[in-house]
């Protein structure tokens, strides 16, 4: 049994080095042309880290953060549109990904929240400067 020990333990850690190496490349280093990568760039800036929930993806440091931009860098690399990842994205993760979220009856609140608040505030304040002219 103890002979077993050691290949075993070898056998279990397999998957953790299972990784491919384009994915290590594209996640933390920048493409080589420079075009491509300012496309990438601006992508990742757009798209919103599905694990922090308060930063993009380039800037976060979180593991899922890294697939996505090691994903958007290889889709960019590959000729696609930056417009056609962020749909595929979202049709894959749905409209939290995005900072900016389509309008529709499930986002109304978000888009629609600023503007309440905003009249709420404004119809306070003349009340209020009402109220201290009587």
């Amino acid at each position: 049994m103890k002979r077993l020990a050691l290949p075993l333990t070898l056998l279990a850690a397999l998957p953790a080095t299972a990784q491919t190496g384009d994915s290590d490349r594209y996640a933390y280093s920048q493409l080589r042309d420079p075009a491509q990568e300012a496309k990438a760039r601006d992508l990742m800036e757009e798209l919103r880290c599905l694990v922090c929930q308060g930063q993009s993806i380039a800037d976060s440091d979180a593991d899922m953060a890294a697939d996505m931009r090691a994903l958007v860098r290889e889709r960019i690399a590959a000729g696609e549109k930056p417009d056609d990842i962020r749909r595929w994205l979202i049709e894959r993760y749905g409209d939290y990904v995005t900072y900016d979220p389509p309008l529709g009856w499930a986002t109304a609140p978000l888009w629609l929240a600023p503007f309440l608040l905003l009249g709420a505030g404004i119809w306070l304040a003349t009340r209020s400067i009402r109220r201290r002219r009587r």
